[in-house]
């Protein structure tokens, strides 16, 4: 399978060496890395190329680098059910650009570009829907973005007294507890609840 994927990875530096940036072969798949612009392009090739064929769009997701330029890496997964085989594409994005929309290749596109922009907050130009998919409206910030709080900034409850759904700010009634994780066969070094018991 190593072979088979090396030799797709040289026919795709031989067929598109304008779009590719590296290529790396790793735990059994297919990693290629590609320029933003040539994005769109790539994947079209990469559907209609008969030593290809990549005909599934399985997922679109991404990944957070904050201290990075570019701080996202944009990755597309693809399925050749005629070649049986698998294909990542990444792609470097900063957080002021925007990635073009695979719409137009691979309709699928449509839920993962929107549920990555719900996600990370990263554009695609040309979607005709870009909202928010898995929060709520009034939603602020982007959940796997790595400077996210993990408290969120806001908690949603009813109210019996206004009858409807009420926002406010996050306030934490206890700290975050502390766990004891040595083990009980070693014996703590403390009291524990119970053993006043024991000497009786």
């Amino acid at each position: 399978m190593t072979q088979a994927l090396k030799d797709l990875a040289a026919h795709l530096e031989a067929a598109r060496p304008d779009c590719i940036l590296g290529t790396e072969v790793a735990f059994g798949e297919l990693t290629v890395t590609v320029t933003l612009a040539a994005l769109v392009p790539f994947c079209d090739f990469l559907k209609s190329d008969q030593t290809c064929r990549f005909s599934s769009l399985v997922d679109i997701t991404a990944v957070d680098h904050p201290d990075r330029e570019r701080r996202f890496d944009v990755v597309y997964h693809f399925l050749s059910m005629y070649q049986n085989q698998r294909i990542r594409v990444r792609t470097e994005v900063r957080e002021d650009e925007m990635v073009p929309s695979l719409i137009g290749v691979h309709k699928s596109a449509n839920w993962f570009e929107r549920e990555v922009f719900d996600m990370f907050g990263i554009l695609f130009s040309g979607h005709p829907d870009l909202r928010r998919l898995l929060t709520d409206y009034g939603f602020r910030g982007y959940p796997l973005r790595k400077d996210f709080p993990t408290t969120g900034y806001t908690e949603v409850r009813y109210d019996e007294e206004q009858k409807r759904v009420v926002y406010e700010p996050v306030k934490l009634v206890q700290e975050y507890r502390q766990f004891d994780f040595m083990s009980p066969w070693e014996g703590a070094e403390y009291v524990l609840p119970g053993d006043e018991k024991k000497g009786a």
